[in-house]
């Protein structure tokens, strides 16, 4: 059963606020959910954390290159040109051909004939189907 890193440090902020030293509480945690949960030193990571006045349990933002102007770049190399290979991308960007790769998948795009394409069908595109097969029928 996998546990959410969110909840842990939740259930970690309980155990803080009642008192209890962080390795108590690493131990509990891992009897109620499963050996190495969270480590001694991650609890007391976080307990050092709360300590400090920081009760927020979510991650804090990380510093680099936004990934979203990635994704932008990406979709709209792609909607200009639907044949594009992710190598083609990832030079112009100069990017890694996987983290090209990555973003369309997610992006919930498919290559097909070598054309980029949605995964799903659309409405239109269930529709435009279920015409054609209409009309073969018809015929």
């Amino acid at each position: 059963m996998e546990v959410k890193k969110e909840k842990i440090r939740y259930i970690l902020q309980y155990h803080y606020d009642q008192g209890e030293k962080a390795e108590q509480a690493a131990k509990k945690i891992c009897a109620v959910y499963a050996p190495n949960t969270v480590s001694n030193a991650t609890a007391k990571r976080w307990f050092q954390r709360f300590r400090s006045g920081n009760m927020d349990v979510e991650d804090e933002a990380r510093s680099g290159r936004p990934i979203v102007e990635n994704v932008d770049k990406i979709m709209e190399i792609v909607e200009s040109d639907w044949h594009v290979s992710t190598y083609s991308i990832a030079q112009q960007l100069k990017i890694s051909q996987k983290t090209v790769w990555n973003h369309l998948h997610k992006a919930g795009l498919k290559k097909k004939f070598d054309v980029w394409m949605p995964h799903e069908l659309t409405q239109k595109n269930l529709l435009d189907r279920i015409d054609a097969c209409d009309s073969l029928l018809k015929t």
